[in-house]
């Protein structure tokens, strides 16, 4: 599908920045559509947070442009915040406040007057179960209530792009469902959504479109399924109801594919093909040799694999870290 400069929300290319001798971006494009959610995912160190702090007009990129629904994020800077809320990594209310006190000077800051500040900061608490501590200072809050109130004070303004950078960091299970619910929920309403991750499991469960970064560079983007496809090929798993099975099984998966298949000691067997026409050879197969299965499936690689595959690191890990650069 082409996408022209009027349909992105955000549009940045070119982005380099350095901090002394260390090069957080090397020349990064990042886009996302409007009323989508763009995934950012690399390993800590990779140009993330820098990323998103230039977007953010917090930071001034070396050179490079970047644009938030038109807007030069340098020149006009102005009309850039007036459209965009973030949540960084790190929970920035004001601690000696409730969480009411907060989102109404948030509202205030943003010249809404006190009425409506209220009635906005009410809404929002409501949204994220906090009702109940609305009077208590932001002190007595756990981990996770700060991490829902900071989202909360992002969307005061009703921003039409929205930074999320590992918004769910510290959060349990339950809330971070929660706060995939509130993310989809803004993307219901139009706005658009830049996501900074270390799950992956929040990156598919999300994002339309992703972008690896490593090393400071896009190294690769798509969508979720593109991504899991240009790593390359599919794995087909088949279990043999009959365990006596496994060796005929095992010699008809090898034909298949051209390569040994692994197994399992449940009698699991797995092998990697290059297209979706092998699990058609293999059924045929199956049924011309009387053979039945409890399983059969064909899987892309999860983003984990292909993570691991585009940065040789696992999710998480480190060769500097963001706030090191920064």
């Amino acid at each position: 599908m082409n996408t022209t400069s009027t349909d992105l929300a955000i549009d940045a290319q070119g982005l380099t920045k350095r901090f002394g001798d260390t090069q957080a971006l090397a020349g990064i494009d990042l886009s996302a559509r409007r009323g989508t959610v763009l995934g950012v995912l690399g390993p800590n160190g990779a140009g993330k947070t820098t990323a998103v702090r230039i977007l953010a007009t917090l930071l001034r990129p070396d050179s490079g442009t970047a644009r938030i629904h038109g807007f030069d994020v340098q020149k006009q800077a102005t009309q850039v915040r007036q459209n965009i809320g973030l949540t960084g990594q790190y929970a920035s209310v004001d601690e000696d406040l409730t969480g009411m006190e907060n989102l109404i000077l948030i509202g205030q800051l943003l010249n809404l007057r006190t009425s409506a500040a209220r009635t906005r900061a009410n809404e929002l608490l409501s949204w994220f179960d906090l009702t109940a501590a609305a009077g208590r200072p932001a002190k007595t809050y756990s981990g996770g209530m700060r991490r829902r109130l900071d989202l909360a004070a992002s969307l005061v303004g009703r921003p039409s792009v929205i930074f999320l950078d590992e918004p769910t960091t510290g959060l349990d299970p339950s809330k971070r469902e929660e706060m995939w619910d509130v993310v989809r929920s803004l993307v219901d309403d139009g706005s658009t959504v830049l996501l900074t991750t270390q799950y992956l499991d929040e990156a598919e469960a999300l994002a339309d479109d992703i972008s690896v970064i490593d090393h400071g560079r896009v190294i690769a983007s798509g969508t979720p399924d593109e991504l899991k496809r240009v790593v390359g090929g599919q794995t087909l798993l088949v279990r043999p109801t009959d365990l006596d099975n496994v060796p005929q099984v095992t010699e008809i998966l090898a034909r298949i594919a051209g390569e040994q298949p692994a197994s399992t000691r449940t009698g699991v067997l797995q092998v990697g093909v290059k297209d979706d026409a092998a699990m058609h050879t293999l059924v045929t197969e199956l049924a011309l040799a009387r053979i039945s299965v409890t399983e059969l499936s064909l899987r892309l690689p999860s983003l984990d694999e292909v993570f691991f595959a585009l940065t040789g690191k696992p999710t998480g890990s480190a060769d500097i870290t963001e706030g090191d650069a920064a």
